[in-house]
């Protein structure tokens, strides 16, 4: 058993002063008592870690690299992917481990305690399958073993390269799957998976509507019965175009009247949404998987926040490109989106609780849900997934209770992250991943032979 103590604590029910944790040795959390006298390790300011709920971890070496306007004139979404399918074509699984092991670290360190990712690279650069099917899983899971992160891995079948069915081309190829080798891939990564702790756990992911035809989308539902959904879905005004030409519908609401949306379902970005489209997501009981960081840098647009939580709505955050892992900017950018678009502050606080303490606990909730994964508070039963800030600092200074959070959202940065766990697993201490500087190493020497080769 191990002990924790704060001075303050966010538990399930509100903030409390001199928290006593314990934590088990399976990683879950035996006891929470408030008003107790300090033992064990001791923290300023402890509060339940969310998971992160959607990641392309390889697309982090290509961070900061798409900025330049390209030769045709105004930049998008679209461009954007023709410039990652070229980078895709030198990436080996050495890579992807490397690469993956440093974005955990990172997502660790900003105060993540688990993430979904959301796998797609699964095949050689010609489009060639691995000796083993699911080689590129089992790095993946090799690099959340090496960051200690707690890990929700979802394979994603990429069946097409659009609506109309052309077939996948270039870059496309190491994504492409049938419902048959989908099948015989996911079989691959569970056995992978059953290396990995008892906290880990193993869903699906159809790509999108444009990437899977209504069968396959059915089909790879119920491949995993009891799991974990991810899908893509109205991130482009193209894409809602182009699904609602061709399949008579914008994407939420063909969705939502032709597939068994529930709560374990994460519909990632929503970007584009009609009102009826919100409020019937919203009542589904699916996660929206929002990634504000991406979507800016994207382009995609603002989902509509204040709307889908007013109709009951569950959200968590994600980092999906990696452009920036930012645990606190993630949820700061969510705010000022919604803030610059209604020309309104505060828009997401309610008369209960402050914009940082919705943000907050909304991600912590929404990432456990998404995930499946027992966390997102600090209660008995829970896997341990906690953090801890700095108190102390200058940006929290004299502050209790939810100006805490709101202080670290929007004036404070991840630096404010002192520990985390997680489901027990002490992995950041004294604001340093355990594994950063071996971590790093190998990174630096992956993007020293990309780069060069640019």
């Amino acid at each position: 058993m191990t002990d924790l103590w704060a001075r303050r604590a966010l538990l399930a029910d509100g903030w409390a002063c001199h928290v006593r944790v314990e934590i088990n040795d399976a990683g879950r959390i035996a006891g929470v008592t408030a008003d107790a006298p300090p033992t064990g390790l001791r923290v300023q300011v402890l509060l339940p870690a969310p998971g992160n709920l959607h990641s392309h971890a390889f697309q982090r070496a290509m961070a900061g690299l798409t900025e330049r306007r390209g030769s045709r004139g105004q930049d998008s979404f679209w461009t954007w992917r023709a410039l990652l399918y070229r980078f895709l074509e030198r990436l080996t699984p050495d890579d992807v481990e490397a690469i993956a092991a440093q974005v955990f670290v990172e997502m660790l360190e900003a105060g993540y305690a688990a993430v979904g990712e959301f796998h797609y690279l699964h095949h050689q650069p010609d489009g060639a399958p691995h000796d083993r099917p699911a080689e590129m899983s089992h790095r993946v899971m090799a690099a959340a073993a090496t960051a200690g992160i707690g890990l929700t891995h979802l394979p994603v079948l990429y069946a097409r390269g659009g609506l109309d069915g052309r077939p996948l081309e270039g870059g496309q190829r190491r994504f492409a799957g049938t419902l048959d080798g989908f099948a015989a891939l996911l079989e691959d990564a569970g056995r992978g998976m059953r290396g990995l702790p008892g906290d880990s756990v193993l869903g699906v992911a159809p790509h999108s509507l444009r990437a899977v035809d209504p069968v396959m989308l059915e089909a790879v539902a119920t491949l995993r019965p009891e799991s974990p959904v991810h899908i893509h879905i109205a991130e482009q005004v193209a894409e809602v175009e182009a699904v609602t030409a061709t399949l008579g519908a914008p994407p939420v609401a063909w969705l939502l009247d032709h597939a068994p949306v529930d709560g374990r379902w994460c519909l990632v970005h929503a970007t584009h949404t009609t009102p009826a489209e919100i409020a019937a997501m919203a009542r589904s009981g699916a996660v929206a998987g929002l990634c504000p960081i991406t979507e800016g840098n994207l382009g995609d647009g603002i989902f509509d926040g204040a709307r889908f939580l007013a109709e009951g709505g569950v959200f968590g955050v994600g980092s999906d490109s990696n452009v920036r892992i930012a645990l606190a900017e993630e949820l700061r950018v969510l705010e000022y989106g919604q803030r610059l678009r209604d020309h309104a502050r505060a828009v997401l606080a309610t008369a209960e609780h402050s914009v940082g303490r919705v943000l907050y606990q909304g991600a912590c909730q929404g990432a456990a849900r998404a995930l499946g994964r027992p966390a997102g508070a600090i209660a008995p039963g829970r896997w341990a997934d906690l953090l801890a800030v700095d108190g102390e600092a200058l940006a929290l200074a004299h502050l209790e209770g939810d100006a805490l959070l709101d202080a670290w959202v929007f004036a404070g940065d991840d630096r404010l992250v002192t520990d985390v766990w997680s489901a027990g697993r002490h992995r950041v201490v004294a604001g340093r991943h355990v594994a950063r500087d071996v971590v790093a190493q190998r990174f630096r020497a992956v993007l020293r032979r990309l780069r060069d080769a640019a």
